[in-house]
């Protein structure tokens, strides 16, 4: 089979998608190299930055990053500098792929934690998660922890797997054989939104579902995993009643942030165990 026969499979035909013609120029066998997670890397990026005032030069934190996929992306297509920042991938890895996608200039892969970050107060011009942000991001202190990273009118911006509205009790029947406790990270814009808006931190101006986006969910499956029958079964059931894609995005305000607690400092004084007893009695 010749290349261009591959390119032009029924499976691969399922990654040109024209609703992302940015996405679409990029190589199948490369995208499918670099799978990381449950969701198009490229196509969520292409969406979320739809409505994301990237500039060339910015400084971006693509938080999540998987296997960089993204990153590279972000860098070649609006020529942002991108610190791709993963705890489960290998940076090395990740390095090999920024190399041959001669984008080194422009693209530092570093293994880091969500919660951990080694960077400077204000350093970023704008953070983006790609599907990645609801395995940390729906801690009540995380925004917090984060946003110290964004200089003031700076932008956050998450795109991912998520809910077009809240599940509220049971989990619907047509989706039992699929979800599993961890899904409940999931939330609907709304969610998101409230979540972000009280804290003070960001102003949300965006919050939204992608529209057809469970069809591209289940193209996404039918193209990296086929064998994936309960993922499809289940998102094709759903059929947008309660999954979807979600898009947050967000200006950082000028409230200042909580500085994280790593130490509490003490000073050990001795007193009585019991009542009755001095720190003059001897310790047995």
């Amino acid at each position: 089979m010749t290349c261009m026969d591959e390119d032009h499979s029924p499976l691969n035909d399922l990654l040109a998608c024209a609703r992302f013609p940015r996405a679409s120029t990029y190589g199948p066998a490369w995208i499918r190299a670099g799978v990381s997670g449950g969701a198009h890397p490229l196509w969520l990026t292409e969406w979320l930055c739809e409505s994301l005032s990237l500039r060339p030069g910015m400084r971006v934190l693509d938080l999540g990053c998987g296997r960089a996929l993204s990153s590279i992306f972000l860098h070649r297509e609006y020529g942002v500098q991108v610190w791709a920042v993963d705890a489960w991938f290998n940076r090395d890895e990740n390095l090999r792929r920024i190399q041959d996608a001669r984008a080194t200039e422009g693209v530092f892969p570093l293994h880091a934690d969500a919660r951990s970050l080694p960077f400077a107060q204000g350093f970023f011009d704008a953070i983006v998660s790609i599907d990645s942000f609801p395995y940390y991001g729906t801690d009540d202190f995380f925004l917090g922890s984060l946003a110290r990273y964004l200089q003031p009118g700076g932008l956050l911006g998450i795109a991912g797997a998520g809910l077009a509205r809240e599940i509220d009790g049971n989990v619907p029947g047509h989706l039992h054989g699929w979800w599993t406790p961890d899904l409940h990270c999931l939330h609907s814009p709304p969610w998101w939104r409230s979540h972000w808006q009280r804290t003070g931190l960001v102003d949300v101006t965006v919050a939204d579902t992608m529209p057809d986006g469970t069809q591209r969910w289940v193209d996404w499956q039918r193209a990296v995993a086929p064998d994936n029958s309960v993922e499809i079964d289940a998102v094709g059931a759903d059929a947008g009643d309660y999954l979807a894609y979600v898009r947050v995005i967000a200006t950082r305000t000028s409230v200042a942030a909580d500085e994280p607690v790593t130490s509490v400092a003490t000073t050990y004084v001795r007193q009585p165990l019991l009542r009755g007893e001095t720190t003059d009695d001897p310790v047995s």
